[in-house]
């Protein structure tokens, strides 16, 4: 639609123009559930005197929206715009005057001329539910045909629920007043001052200053537990906090939420010691909902997030870890995004990044989950530095000129870089200084917006530090540094000389000052563990630092380069080192430099600098000695992946059949009931390609065979069933049986996952047609089917529809929501084709549409990126089979 997609410049002009006093919104939700539209004000069900249409056949399902809007213009007289995306406006009053919305709306924006000084603003609109994840979704149980509504707006989706001026500098304090079926329960960002089950009438106290993307409704017949977070404050008195925990009601019986509160309660500690900034937003709920299209969302007093997260089967401590990262993710955005936000995306690190980094130092000093730097390095930094090698990489502070280069924008390099970045910021200036200038800046910009340079200026007071150039080279620069260690030896084996090698790549040719620390390990003897014996700290600045401290040290079996992961960087061995890694990784004991060492081995592979077979080995052979479950679950997907995208193609049959026989032998090893039991019995189901392999998988479905300890629940028969069913193994008629035992929103998303998988081509075209040709299937459905349609095993069977993406994928664009088109452009490239042809299909296809929208082009440029890696790789694996056969 025209407008919709707001720019940084018309953003830029509005906020000259106009500051926002509050905003009164109503909305009646009755038609969630069929009944008559009703008045936003109250009317009684049945009453149509708002005048709106009902909704047709074929029509999107609306509700009503109502909303006054008081703001000021600094310029009288001149015009603007309110952003509405909505299939009516039934009225409009501007200062009193009616306005035509035939004349000013245009499906996205409505115009607005003559502004006074102050001025009110009604839109009495007609707004559409939602499918996609995106404004108001609404969401049927299938187990019990509840109806479940909930909103996610984050960058710009409030539009699609009430009008609003959609842009995060733009704050104010909104109240919320929801007519809702009778028997429900509603919950937003205020405090409930009215409410009625009976009645369905409920009304919210005033927010603070707060940008619209942040605002919230939850509404339904929701399981809702609740608690009290009480704190002692300096003055004598005493903090309260109201905490509320919900889900659906088919989830309740699976709702521990006793670990979520026990979890935001530390968080609350933590971030009170250290902020010293009461938390400023009254309540705080925590909503986890269904078919959400993100991890969470921060809304203040209505957190959001993905039902996932609510375990209905067995999991590891991974998972809970996972979950416990995400609650303090969010609630640190209470402060960092929510009390001072970014003044526009270009700034998204200033929350992203933040609540990141505070999230994961929260995670560590304040839970039971003391390791989670050690997954950070593991994982998040993985995201960040595969981001930070795709030609779309960008500066932590980006260049964001609209709304679709904002969605894209929340990427590894806005969360993990930047809190990769954070954490060498606290190395280099020192925590107490970086904590200090957290607690100056709510202080100063509490409840307004800011820049860059206002944390940069705080920052810089409180530790002393030049900010300007630091800034200029982590926040300002794009691409990452890769440290190698080089070292010389005397006679007698001590080090004379060990220096740290800085390179950047062509294209990002910055070198950057790293804080770091080098460590050397040993093995006492031939079967002792490799342990440290040796540690410095240094400034690596510049192409070479002598680290003088070592000089003099004994012979080490490794060095490790960004010890205890201080600066974020790819790290590098020296031929010793990788000497030693390939024989006695498993005999590593700190599980972080450990973790370090498997994430640069990674790396090495990506970078067609190891072979995809030889990091597969090590896998086999030493991750069943890893500890660590988070990371023992990452060594898995990685191995997946580089046997399906890096190993040269004639090797792949026999890394299946190793990957697959390694993973059983280490499931049978694995401790009866143990996560690590758990992890390689999924790891088993999904490796699985022999018919012996299958036959143990219908087995353990069937319960014909045990493995002691193992627990069948739902959600690993489902594991077992996927793969029986990608081999043609599992029919339509066995999957709906499966259904038939869990009917339920989960068990939906895994039957269309199954259903997809199955090597037909009638099944192929099907789920082609069902996510390109139809936008039927909501947001949940549409990526199972995604995930379904594209396997690895398959790659002749969707050969075809390589020519067919490239003919849909603009109209795709074109016509859907930006969510849906990048999980469309995004999950069916095909990148399974590899081979060159796609590469120049791709080049053709980006000659050919220079105009595309550039957010489009993006996704598709990272697409090529990753498949001329995966076939860069896959040479280096080839060439690495032909040296060893010679």
């Amino acid at each position: 639609m025209p407008g919709e997609n707001l720019s940084r410049d018309e953003a830029r002009e509005r906020a000259e123009l106009l500051s926002v006093d509050r905003y009164e919104v109503a909305l009646d939700l009755r038609s969630a559930v069929g009944e008559a539209p009703g008045d936003a004000s109250g009317d009684a069900p049945g009453d149509t005197s708002d005048g709106a249409p009902a909704d047709g056949p074929g029509a999107p399902r609306t509700f009503r929206s109502v909303t006054t809007i008081h703001f000021r213009s600094a310029r009288p007289g001149v015009a603007t715009f309110v952003d509405l995306v909505a299939p009516s406006v039934t009225s409009l009053t501007l200062n009193g005057r009616p306005l035509d919305p035939s004349v000013v709306f245009d499906g996205s924006r409505i115009a607005l001329y003559g502004l006074a000084e102050e001025n009110v603003l009604v839109v009495d609109a007609r707004c559409a539910y939602s499918r996609t994840g995106e404004g108001m979704h609404r969401f049927v149980d299938p187990e019990d045909g509840e109806v479940y509504l909930y909103t996610q707006y984050e960058p710009a989706d409030a539009r699609r629920v009430f009008a609003n001026f959609e842009q995060p500098d733009l704050k104010a304090p909104f109240s919320f007043h929801v007519t809702a079926p009778a028997g429900w329960t509603v919950w937003s960002n205020g405090e409930t001052t009215g409410s009625g089950a009976e009645t369905g009438v409920w009304t919210f106290a005033g927010t603070r200053s707060i940008s619209t993307y942040i605002t919230a409704v939850v509404a339904g017949p929701y399981h809702h537990v609740t608690d009290v977070y009480r704190r002692a404050l300096p003055d004598g008195s005493t903090l309260e906090i109201p905490l509320g925990a919900l889900c659906r009601k088919g989830l309740a019986r699976h709702f521990d939420a006793d670990d979520i509160f026990l979890v935001t309660k530390q968080g609350l500690d933590f971030f009170h010691d250290n902020f010293d900034y009461p938390y400023p937003f009254g309540k705080y709920d925590q909503a986890f909902v269904p078919e959400y299209n993100i991890g969470a969302m921060e809304n203040p007093g209505c957190v959001t997030f993905r039902e996932d997260y609510v375990f209905r089967g067995k999991v590891t401590q991974a998972s809970y870890e996972r979950r416990a990262n995400v609650i303090l993710h969010e609630m640190a955005h209470m402060w960092f995004g929510d009390l001072v936000t970014m003044r526009w995306w270009d700034d998204l690190w200033l929350k992203e990044s933040f609540a990141d980094f505070m999230g994961t130092l929260a995670l560590a000093e304040a839970t039971r989950f003391t390791n989670a730097w050690v997954t950070f390095a593991n994982n998040r930094k993985a995201w960040a530095y595969r981001a930070d090698q795709l030609p779309s990489t960008h500066p932590v502070t980006a260049d964001i000129r609209d709304l679709e280069d904002a969605k894209l924008n929340f990427d590894g390099i806005t969360y993990a870089k930047g809190a990769s970045v954070l954490k060498q910021l606290v190395a280099y200036a020192g925590r107490e200084a970086f904590l200090e200038g957290a607690r100056r800046y709510f202080k100063r910009h509490a409840y307004g917006n800011t820049r860059l340079g206002d944390l940069l200026s705080v920052l810089a007071e409180t530790s002393g530090r030049d900010m300007v150039s630091w800034s200029r080279s982590w926040l300002e620069t794009a691409g990452v540094n890769s440290l190698t260690p080089a070292v010389t030896y005397d006679s007698s084996g001590r080090v004379t000389e060990l220096a740290v090698l800085q390179e950047a790549t062509e294209s990002h040719p910055e070198l950057r000052p790293h804080r770091v620390a080098v460590g050397l390990y040993r093995r006492e003897s031939v079967d002792a563990e490799l342990v440290r014996y040796a540690r410095a700290e240094v400034d690596v600045d510049g192409p070479r630092t002598v680290v003088t401290e070592l000089a003099g040290a004994e012979r080490p079996d490794l060095i490790l380069v960004n010890d205890d992961d201080l600066t974020y960087c790819k790290i590098r061995f020296d031929e010793g080192s990788l000497e030693t890694l390939r024989e006695h990784l498993g005999e590593l004991t700190d599980p972080l430099a450990r973790a370090l060492c498997w994430s640069a081995l990674w790396n090495l592979t990506r970078d067609g600098l190891m072979p995809a077979r030889d990091f597969i080995q090590l896998v086999l052979r030493f991750a069943g000695r890893e500890s660590d479950i988070g990371v023992l679950q990452r060594l898995h997907a990685w191995a997946q992946g580089a046997l399906i995208h890096y190993a040269a193609p004639q090797w792949r049959e026999e890394g299946a059949r190793a990957l697959a026989e390694g993973a059983l032998r280490e499931l049978r090893l694995a401790g009866p009931g143990s996560q690590h039991q758990l992890t390689w019995a999924r790891f088993f189901a999904s490796t699985a390609t022999s018919d012996a392999d299958f036959q143990l998988l219908r087995s353990l479905l069937g319960n014909t065979a045990k493995i002691d300890g193992l627990e069948v629940d739902q959600e690993l028969r489902w594991s077992f069933l996927r793969p029986l069913a990608a081999h043609g193994l599992a029919d339509e008629s066995v999957i709906a049986a499966e259904l038939a035992r869990d009917d339920t929103a989960s068990g939906k998303r895994h039957q269309v996952r199954c259903l997809a998988s199955r090597p037909s081509e009638e099944v192929k075209a099907t789920a082609w047609a069902d996510v390109v040709d139809s936008d039927v299937l909501s947001n949940a459905l549409v990526e199972a089917t995604i995930t379904g349609f594209a396997q690895p095993g398959q790659r002749e069977l969707t050969a075809p529809y390589a020519e067919k993406y490239f003919e849909v994928i603009e109209r795709v664009w074109a016509e859907r929501s930006i969510q849906i088109g990048m999980d469309l452009v995004e999950g069916l490239y095909p990148s399974l084709q590899d081979r060159e042809e796609t590469v120049r299909d791709t080049d053709a296809w980006l000659a050919a549409h220079p105009d595309a929208p550039p957010a489009l082009r993006r996704l598709v440029l990272e697409a090529r990126d990753d498949l001329t890696r995966a076939l860069a790789a896959q040479a280096c694996d080839a060439t690495a089979a032909a040296v060893t056969s010679d």
